[in-house]
């Protein structure tokens, strides 16, 4: 093991590892997995046939090349999952919906952080640095669907208006000639920077890289360097070799070593494995693991923070003591969802303990994140203004081949921070970044009796960017005879899922806001309250987003999506939605649930755009204080020489 002296300097501008700088697509290194791979494929001819079906899957290529097809072909092999063609339809036997330009162009959000074009999925190694947050995120510069994946690069003072940078890392060796996948960053003792990657080699194995800035005093990160010893970390023995990406932002043991985890399985076993290292170039891997849940499948884009259970700021990720939990995140790859679970970390020998095994990492009663449209979610400590910050890329639900007509594919989230819930102890809460104010502009503010199966039109203009901040209040009056009715019956086994939707009545329920919804409410997204009588006769509250009415075209996904929201007594019913064109970002009982959808109307666009308040409940009258903001563009482009790149010395 080497020494403390070794551990790995980058405050130099020359590489003393490698003189490799990472600034262009090598077209030799790119398509020399595909060459080999046909050259293998022409010496087994059952192979090649099997191959050859898979890629053609039964349609003609243009011009000899279908990028969805070679897209979801390519995933296979690399062992990812993806978006595939046709796979969201209603009417699987039906034609695509009819898009045009006019609808398309409206889906390209104001306010969220997206590319100019093309596809875009996982956040990477967020940081701030000198004056400027950074941004990276797996991109395919070459088309709208997945493949080619690069590190994509932006900026920003505020974490609202971007500036798009060259990229930062491209395939352009024989460890990453498939990808330069997921990673993360991390501060080093002396404020310098070092980045682990998964790459995908020639051969599609998963292994772990080493990156760092090649001028550290550069605030825009400019450019990367690649350790010329890569890849330092190969799948081990009992780990298949596309099962074992994503290593973590990197935290400081009580021995003074770094230690981080990496997702994995053993069949259908979800896992995170722990190595430590003194220099990120050479490491020590542990006999045991930091956490294992059963029947959970792969463990995608891990992540190890600690949380206060006292405080209202977030930790450095290296901190631990007795007022500190620790949440452990996982992305399951089976299901596409973001658990996560609280708990005790011991740092003697890495292993992380769940306060409740039964709402452990990856069950399907457990914690989410988001119980919408959120995944591959990464976080990071913003030094800067003491809190930890979630990044999550909200994919899209609509079909790739609408993807590939508008010319691009997924956001990010509206960056969020992320504390315990202190009231509680059972939850994190998550809100939008303060940032987001900025954008807010002339903004109207409402009180409104709404009676049992009454819909409100509220007068707010032009309604696709909107910010809505909202306390319900149920008549005291209504829930008296409610509870004293033995008529009512108990409603324990609802949930938003399953339930049917905003149409379905229920006493308390369903009662909330209507978002993107034309005239008619022939288009509609509700975002509700529905309340439940507990057998105890108490009350059990639930946030969902209903997307089922959210667009007339048929090649969409269209969930009804929500949870139980903890509600503790003498709290009102609070609710925050963002709207931003084709995603909408809720928050219930200021963010103890959080649900994202992308929806994408055919009529309920541009000044088409409608919001509504209803009430669907039969015997409760609901009271509704709000206020509604128009919310401006943010600026998100390609930087340029005029502007002002100039960063303090702050790190």
């Amino acid at each position: 093991m080497a020494s403390s002296e070794s551990l790995l300097l980058v405050s130099s501008q020359q590489d003393s590892f490698s003189d490799s700088s990472s600034n262009s697509i090598s077209e030799t290194v790119r398509r020399r997995p595909i060459k080999v791979y046909f050259a293998v494929c022409s010496g087994f001819l059952l192979v090649a046939l099997y191959v050859a079906f898979v890629v053609t899957d039964g349609s003609t290529p243009k011009n000899g090349t279908n990028d969805e097809t070679m897209a979801e072909t390519r995933a296979r092999l690399a062992g990812v999952s993806e978006k595939r063609v046709w796979n969201v339809f209603d009417d699987r036997n039906g034609e695509a919906f009819a898009w045009n330009n006019t609808m398309l162009s409206w889906q390209r959000t104001a306010f969220h952080f997206q590319p100019e074009k093309n596809w875009m999925n996982d956040p990477n190694g967020p940081l701030f640095y000198k004056g400027w947050y950074h941004f990276f995120y797996q991109y395919n510069p070459n088309a709208a669907v997945w493949g080619d994946i690069v590190w994509g690069h932006a900026v920003s003072k505020d974490l609202i208006h971007w500036l798009h940078l060259p990229f930062a890392m491209v395939p352009d060796r024989w460890y990453d000639a498939n990808g330069v996948w997921t990673g993360s960053a991390t501060f080093l003792d002396d404020g310098s920077i070092v980045m682990l990657y998964t790459g995908s080699t020639v051969n599609f194995v998963q292994v772990q890289n080493l990156a760092y800035p090649e001028d550290p005093n550069d605030p825009l990160l400019l450019k990367w360097t690649k350790f010329s010893g890569n890849p330092v970390l190969e799948p081990p023995p009992g780990i298949g070799a596309k099962d074992f990406r994503d290593p973590t932002t990197a935290w400081k043991t009580s021995a003074g070593k770094w230690r981080i985890t990496i997702g994995s399985k053993v069949n259908r076993t979800g896992i995170s494995l722990v190595y430590d290292t003194v220099d990120f170039k050479t490491y020590e891997k542990h006999d045991i693991l930091l956490h294992q849940v059963p029947n959970t499948g792969m463990w995608e884009c891990v992540d190890f923070y600690p949380v206060s259970k006292t405080k209202h700021h977030g930790l450095d990720t290296s901190v631990n003591g007795p007022d500190v939990k620790h949440i452990v995140k996982a992305s399951m790859d089976d299901t596409r969802i973001d658990h996560y679970a609280i708990g005790t970390y011991h740092d003697s020998n890495g292993t992380w303990v769940p306060d409740n095994p039964s709402i452990d990492v990856g069950i399907s009663t457990g914690l989410r994140y988001d119980y919408g449209k959120f995944y591959a979610s990464k976080t990071f400590y913003d030094q800067h203004k003491e809190r930890r910050i979630l990044w999550g890329w909200i994919g899209e639900s609509d079909s790739e081949a609408a993807d590939v007509q508008k010319g691009w594919s997924s956001v990010q989230g509206v960056p969020r921070t992320v504390l315990l819930d202190t009231k509680t102890g059972k939850n994190l809460i998550q809100w939008p970044v303060k940032e987001i104010k900025s954008l807010r502009l002339t903004s109207r503010k409402f009180q409104k009796k709404v009676r049992p199966g009454t819909v409100v039109p509220v007068d707010v203009g032009p309604a696709s960017q909107l910010d809505i901040e909202a306390e319900f209040k149920i008549k005291k009056d209504d829930l008296e005879v409610i509870f004293g009715d033995d008529s009512v019956e108990d409603d324990k086994e609802f949930s938003c899922g399953s339930s049917g939707g905003a149409t379905v009545r229920g006493a308390l329920g369903p009662f909330g806001f209507s978002v993107l919804a034309d005239e008619s409410l022939s288009e509609q997204t509700p975002v509700y309250f529905y309340v439940t009588k507990g057998k105890d006769s108490k009350l059990k509250t639930f946030f969902c987003t209903d997307t089922s009415r959210s667009t007339m075209a048929n090649d969409v996904v269209k969930p009804v999506y929500g949870s139980f929201v903890p509600v503790l007594k003498r709290e009102k019913l609070t609710m925050r939605i963002l709207v931003d064109h084709s995603i909408v970002e809720a928050f219930g009982q200021g963010g103890r649930t959080c649900i994202t959808s992308r929806v994408y109307p055919t009529k309920a666009i541009y000044g088409a755009a409608k919001l509504f308040l209803f009430n669907n409940a039969i015997d409760a009258t609901v009271e509704a204080s709000f206020k509604v903001w128009q919310m401006n563009s943010a600026f998100i482009r390609p930087y340029s020489t005029a502007d002002d790149l100039g960063g303090s010395s702050s790190t």
